[in-house]
């Protein structure tokens, strides 16, 4: 007498349930809708972070435009480590001009902040190739810039005022560089203006 097959000895392909199969693309199916949707966020994002990357590779500049608009090189006075109050001293050049003069970005770069702080007023930070920070202060008013935006040399990023502790003293920007090691002088960069040229902007 024959005895019938052990179920255990059947080698037919077991059937996966029609739920298993579909379960299996539901986590990617999402994740790849997340990603459209949210791709005209996700992208400036990336190429934020893409094009910090590169003005970090490029040099840092050895000669810049006066970032108020109209004042010649001829006009600055150096007046870095003058004394100021609380045993401080000057990180940064004075540029005097008339109250509402556009001030400009020095160099190309990305805004990383826009705001107030007690002693500078009305600022904007710019971090530009080397990945050095500039400084500009005692705006009036800022430009029409905040932090994420892509600038060039020229862009307008406030205007001339007396904001912070610089209230009641002659209109004026307060313009600052700080590198890795602190903060260094700008004023012989500036008067090297006429030898500027703005770095080549990353690809």
């Amino acid at each position: 007498m024959t005895e019938p097959p052990s179920p255990r000895n059947d080698t037919r392909p077991t059937a996966v349930p029609p739920s298993r199969g579909l379960s299996r693309w539901i986590v990617p199916a999402t994740i790849v809708a997340i990603v459209w949707v949210a791709w005209p966020w996700v992208k400036p994002a990336i190429d934020r972070v893409i094009y910090a990357g590169q003005l970090a590779s490029l040099p840092a500049p050895t000669a810049l435009p006066v970032p108020v608009q109209g004042v010649s090189r001829q006009a600055l006075r150096d007046t870095w480590g003058g004394a100021r109050s609380g045993g401080r001293r000057h990180e940064g050049i004075d540029i005097f001009a008339t109250r509402g003069r556009p001030v400009l970005s020095a160099t190309e770069g990305i805004v990383t902040r826009t705001g107030t702080n007690t002693l500078g007023g009305n600022v904007v930070w710019v971090m530009g190739p080397g990945r050095q920070m500039h400084y500009y202060a005692h705006l009036e008013r800022h430009g029409d810039v905040g932090p994420g935006d892509r600038v060039a040399v020229g862009t307008v990023l406030g205007y001339v005022g007396d904001t912070g502790n610089a209230r009641g003293t002659p209109p004026h920007l307060h313009y600052g560089i700080y590198a890795a090691g602190g903060a260094i002088n700008p004023y012989p960069m500036l008067r090297n203006a006429s030898d500027a040229r703005p770095a080549a902007s990353p690809r």
